[in-house]
């Protein structure tokens, strides 16, 4: 028996002029492997403006591109009842808050215990979308929003609206130094050249723009707002960290810990106890996929993070600070 399809309906963003078809796939359709793109295209599964290309056929932007997926069979995917904080749901999305320290996605060291199993225990329905209607990601220890599409409709236009970049994403993160200002960075990332598993600024890297603002200074560390402008992967730590503003606490990115001078004990204990990077998806903005509505939601930073800016602030007010 062949395994159910699922079509997936895209136009290639202008971007992409001069790629090839297969790596054009690979980015706009990125969990699934290029290897397995490149076998579909040739099975005659995806369409160009209705035809059939082959994989080193080049695009030139704007086409539109029909994907029929093979939906996997998902049974190693179990549902879990691992408690879930929905914001809000309806019959096509479903927005919650992720806890720092919870999985998105299944992978290698990771099987279960995810909020992909949450979600399939919530509602088992989900397990005929495609990654159970997860259509963007928070790292394990980023917490906060997240929308997840309950049918293919809505994880359809969920997809386009991240690739036109209409979705709207604000994060929270205190980072280490005292930045003079807001500003915009615009720094290509790809993968670490020397060590994979990290993401870095490359100069023929993907587009990676990040827009970020000063909420409050301390003493040697700043609270500061974050919007997306793109979605590479860990994006806002590879930018903080290109900028010389490491977050406090991340582990890849974050460099050797620094204290402010004559900080207080309270202080020191906090940030060496800090173990996550801290960051916070804290706004969303969409078009809501079934009526067309401008739709948006916020949620409040977690305990350890409230915990860590209101410990910066009594350590700046010891210190005699007033601004």
């Amino acid at each position: 028996m062949s395994s159910p399809q699922n079509l997936l309906q895209q136009r290639i963003p202008d971007e992409y002029a001069g790629w090839r078809l297969d790596q054009v796939l690979s980015e706009m359709f990125s969990d699934y492997s290029r290897s397995r793109l490149q076998q579909w295209i040739k099975d005659g599964q995806v369409t160009v403006d209705g035809v059939v290309w082959r994989p080193r056929d080049k695009v030139t932007g704007g086409e539109a591109v029909e994907l029929r997926v093979e939906v996997q069979p998902q049974e190693r995917w179990q549902a879990q009842a691992i408690p879930l904080h929905i914001v809000y749901e309806d019959e096509s999305i479903i927005v919650l808050n992720k806890p720092a320290g919870m999985v998105v996605h299944p992978a290698a060291g990771n099987p279960d215990g995810t909020l992909l199993n949450a979600l399939l225990h919530h509602e088992p329905d989900l397990a005929r979308v495609p990654r159970a209607g997860i259509v963007h990601r928070l790292d394990k220890e980023t917490s906060g929003i997240m929308v997840v599409a309950r049918n293919l409709k809505s994880q359809t236009s969920l997809v386009e609206q991240l690739q036109s970049r209409s979705l709207s994403r604000q994060y929270q993160c205190v980072v280490q130094g005292v930045m003079t200002g807001g500003g915009k960075i615009d720094a290509p990332i790809s993968r670490h050249p020397v060590d994979r598993k990290r993401m870095a600024v490359v100069r023929d890297g993907k587009q990676a723009i990040t827009h970020y603002r000063v909420m409050t200074r301390f003493r040697a560390h700043t609270h500061v707002s974050v919007k997306l402008e793109t979605g590479r992967t860990h994006q806002i730590r590879v930018h903080m960290a290109h900028i010389h503003y490491p977050i406090v606490g991340d582990p890849v990115y974050g460099g050797r810990l620094k204290l402010p001078a004559s900080c207080t004990d309270e202080l020191v204990t906090v940030l060496r106890e800090f173990r996550r990077q801290a960051l916070h998806a804290y706004h969303l903005g969409l078009v809501h996929p079934e009526t067309g509505e401008v739709c948006e939601w916020q949620v409040e930073l977690p305990d350890d993070m409230q915990a860590l800016i209101a410990a910066l602030e009594r350590d700046r007010q010891d210190q005699g600070g007033d601004k």
